[in-house]
């Protein structure tokens, strides 16, 4: 059994390599796009979800929180007690700002000295925690402005103090890069495997296939090793130019970061084998493909947050497995996560690419008999 698979593996391997339109497709556009998101992508913001933690019972700090609570763009999620309540918030992406204003803030502004508001900010989305920035900056000057007018100041009443967490500098390759090793990563896995057996199909190659002492089980197989192999090459390569090239730090662990790749490439490899096995020709597959491309990437999270969807399209992200492979990359890249904190994540990247592998073994089973 392993001396078929091992020649059919070198087969696809020299199929793919042969032909230079499917080298360019497997080299050209990952570096081209690498270096174009890399650069030029840039993101926009709906709403902003938001926590209040307010110490000050004061005039001053109802009225500020008013603004929060009235700007259309704000809306109030949560209202915290204590400031154990902030981190879990954050980490589960409940909220992407919470509002801290200390004890002493009407206080201090009613003596004529500076009131400070601490905005804590998810910085993993370094585009959107600028936006959210900005917002809350302009909400602020109009607060002085109008307390201004009431009160004599000689300087502004109160003053904005950030933090960006995960994020310090809020640079926004570190945001989109590792997003990116798992776009590139499915476009190259579905472009292989996508096009195998109807490739063996429009070269009449399938047919001898029949007569080989292979069984379906290893001819499935056979297919899936070749792109499992190039898609984990192009996580390690796009992965290692993120962190070299791009200086994107990687905080967390490597088993993580593995062991969710595989997870994903199992589910990349069989939604691809389930399109190659209903496609008779290798237009039908790569159409196939780009069907499944496009909306996977759009509803992933990597372009826009999935909770700025409506609530239906969110139900479907949850069969997507770019979605749950984005939050390990991100996990694993700046916020530290190990394999243990993304196991939530890892279960159903397992049952996706457990069914689409058996469902791709079905297809090409009936196709072949």
């Amino acid at each position: 059994m392993w001396q078929r698979l091992f020649a059919l593996v070198i087969k696809e391997f020299l199929a793919l390599l042969r032909d230079k339109a499917s080298r360019f497709v497997l080299i050209g556009p990952p570096v081209v796009q690498l270096v174009v998101f890399g650069y030029a992508a840039t993101f926009d913001l709906n709403h902003i979800p938001f926590a209040v933690f307010n110490e000050d019972p004061g005039l001053a700090s109802r009225q500020l929180l008013a603004r929060f609570d009235g700007a259309p763009v704000f809306q109030r999620v949560a209202t915290l007690s204590s400031d154990a309540r902030i981190a879990p918030l954050i980490d589960r992406k409940d909220v992407l700002l919470v509002l801290h204003i200390d004890r002493q803030f009407s206080r201090d502004i009613l003596a004529g000295r500076p009131g400070r508001v601490q905005v804590i900010i998810d910085g993993r989305n370094s585009n959107t925690a600028a936006i959210v920035l900005g917002y809350a900056n302009t909400i602020l000057l109009d607060f002085d402005a109008e307390w201004g007018s009431t009160h004599p100041w000689a300087h502004l009443p109160a003053q904005l103090v950030m933090r960006a967490w995960y994020n310090p500098d809020l640079l926004s390759r570190w945001f989109v890069i590792p997003g990116i090793i798992g776009l590139l990563t499915l476009v190259v896995t579905m472009l292989v495997t996508a096009l195998s057996i109807a490739r063996e199909r429009e070269m009449g190659t399938y047919d001898q296939l029949l007569v080989t002492p292979l069984r379906p089980a290893e001819v499935l197989l056979g297919k899936a090793i070749p792109g499992f192999i190039i898609g984990s090459g192009e996580a390690t390569f796009i992965a290692l130019v993120a962190i070299l090239w791009f200086g994107v730090p990687f905080t967390g662990s490597a088993v993580a970061l593995v062991l969710g790749l595989g997870l994903f490439l199992l589910s990349a490899i069989g939604i691809g084998l389930m399109i190659s096995a209903l496609a008779a020709t290798q237009q039908q597959g790569l159409l196939g493909a780009f069907l499944f491309l496009v909306p996977a990437i759009l509803l992933s999270g990597f372009a826009t947050p999935i909770a700025n969807m409506p609530q239906f399209v969110q139900y479907l992200t949850y069969l997507n497995p770019m979605r749950y492979l984005m939050v390990i990359l991100r996990g694993s890249f700046l916020q530290g996560d190990r394999a243990g904190d993304l196991l939530d994540q890892y279960w159903p990247l397992a049952a996706i690419g457990l069914a689409t592998m058996v469902a791709a073994a079905w297809l090409a089973r009936k196709r072949m008999y």
